[in-house]
């Protein structure tokens, strides 16, 4: 009889470990789920922030769109898409002296391929180094 009981709680505790498990598991991957929306809201929100100021769009209120969207992404991106932007801004910020079209290319795209690395986009990218580049409309901002 004893063996009987012993048998029954081990089935009893394997299908309570067994719930909280799944229930664990399933939680985690909601969770992991809802960040990721949220980093897509974040980046989308960076990107159409990042094409009000491309060449000759740019306005003060772009400017601050702009800013808002990058500090935004400092709360839920990872630290390899936030060094990638720190490093885009230091090419495009007004103080430097020493930009480059080629530079700005260059770490534009390394932000946008950290970007989408992190959302997973599949199929993964598989070149690191395939340069990005933003639509203008042409016509001038209005200031």
């Amino acid at each position: 009889m004893a063996a009987e009981i012993v048998t029954a709680l081990i089935a009893a505790s394997g299908t309570i470990v067994l719930t909280v498990a799944t229930y664990w598991f399933t939680k985690k991957r909601e969770r992991e789920a809802e960040l990721r929306k949220e980093k897509l809201e974040h980046y989308k929100d960076f990107v159409a922030s990042l094409s009000g100021i491309v060449s000759g769009e740019g306005t003060p209120e772009s400017q601050r769109t702009f800013a808002r969207a990058c500090n935004k992404l400092n709360l839920v991106a990872p630290q390899t898409v936030v060094k990638a932007l720190q490093d885009f801004q230091q090419e495009i910020k007004i103080s430097n002296s020493s930009r480059s079209d080629e530079r700005h290319d260059q770490l534009m795209s390394k932000l946008f391929y950290e970007m989408r690395k992190d959302l997973q986009i599949m199929p993964k990218d598989k070149d690191p180094s395939f340069i990005f580049g933003l639509w203008s409309s042409g016509s001038p901002a209005n200031n």
